[in-house]
């Protein structure tokens, strides 16, 4: 089965690399933006898509990222799309749903007592929607724990 990896760099990267229990058993594309932590990709000998970098609540990024984000889908063919955030998940978790792939949102640990603007976005969009903090399961039926992200 082929993943598709969407995150940005820094924290949300740290997350991704931390499910590498899942997803390495997988053929996989990282979907990332260059910075010092990603940079590490090129070296290992992943296939990795860069996007540039897309700031939280940048709607002129997003929109300038959508088209190639729903290239890299249509070239990739990936089965599943796995994002960690942040931004970046939006217009992956949008041209998903316009191409039927499924798409899985992993809320990053520091979301204890409310979802971040980005899982809010892709809540109804997404098939799998995990937390890191099970209470968030009684406010959102969706969603799902199991277990943290260490």
């Amino acid at each position: 089965m082929k993943l598709l990896l969407a995150c940005t760099s820094g924290g949300h990267f740290s997350t991704m690399s931390r499910l590498k229990e899942f997803w390495s058993g997988h053929e996989r594309v990282w979907v990332t933006d260059l910075k010092t932590d990603t940079e590490s990709l090129k070296s290992s000998g992943e296939v990795v898509r860069w996007l540039p970098y897309q700031a939280p609540r940048d709607w002129q990024s997003f929109l300038h990222n959508l088209p190639q984000v729903y290239r890299i889908l249509r070239q990739e063919q990936p089965a599943v799309i796995v994002s960690t955030g942040a931004s970046i998940a939006v217009g992956f978790a949008i041209c998903a749903k316009l191409l039927g792939i499924r798409f899985v949102y992993v809320e990053s640990i520091s979301r204890s007592q409310e979802i971040s603007l980005t899982g809010k976005l892709v809540y109804l969009l997404s098939h799998e929607f995990y937390v890191q903090d099970p209470e968030l399961c009684q406010r959102y039926s969706k969603a799902q724990f199991k277990g943290y992200v260490v």
